[in-house]
């Protein structure tokens, strides 16, 4: 899977794509992670990528031409199933959403930042706009860089047990049950004894029941449908 991410400040990606999953995922060549730095598309001397709004108001709007001039780039060299923006008024990301991205094959993600982005990216350009919460970030590259290793660590072959991930809190849309591991006796805080019973029917109706808990007492939103 490749993506291919646009950003105004590209050295805020370096850190999160160089270590651990990601950095595996694409030594593998499992993964593509591009970085593209919108200025290469800036077409005045100055390189700069955002201008004055219309209808006056404060801050400062990114232009349409050098978004427009990067994507038109990159759809010519190949498909692209998705071209995502990332913003604090899009659908919530949730697991759901990232299973089914994780099936795609090349996805383009658009980072803002400044006030925003020219309306008109968002529609002519855009298929999808992602939020990963109810807040405002200064940019959109913390919010990419959580939605790709939301995705590249659900492909087959990234994670070293697959089945880890269709474990994880969410994926049944429950939040996962407590884990533990040795000591089973730590200071008189004692393992509950089912998981050390080796009953692998008992120890899932048992984990099964503890998210169920968890999830009414901590996010019984989940649980409404």
């Amino acid at each position: 899977m490749r993506f291919d991410i646009i950003s105004v400040l590209p050295g805020l990606l370096e850190s999160p794509f160089a270590h651990s999953i990601l950095q595996r995922a694409q030594k593998k060549g499992i993964a593509e992670i591009v970085v593209h730095n919108l200025r290469d598309y800036a077409s005045n001397k100055q390189k700069s990528v955002d201008d004055y709004p219309y209808g006056g108001g404060s801050g400062m709007v990114m232009s349409i031409e050098p978004f427009a001039k990067c994507i038109e780039a990159l759809k010519a060299e190949r498909d692209y199933d998705e071209v995502i923006f990332m913003s604090p008024d899009g659908v919530t990301l949730n697991q759901t959403i990232a299973n089914e991205l994780s099936s795609k094959g090349n996805v383009i993600i658009l980072c803002g930042h400044y006030k925003g982005i020219d309306q008109r990216i968002r529609d002519l350009f855009v298929t999808r706009e992602l939020s990963i919460g109810d807040y405002v970030l200064s940019g959109g590259e913390l919010p990419a860089a959580v939605l790709v290793d939301a995705i590249v660590r659900l492909i087959p072959g990234v994670l070293n047990d697959e089945t880890s991930a269709l474990s994880d809190s969410f994926q049944g849309e429950l939040l996962d049950a407590p884990i533990y591991t040795r000591p089973a006796d730590w200071k008189g805080h004692k393992v509950p004894e089912v998981l050390l019973s080796g009953h692998e029917a008992k120890i899932n109706e048992w984990r099964h029941e503890q998210a169920l808990i968890r999830t009414r007492s901590r996010r019984p939103d989940l649980l409404e449908d």
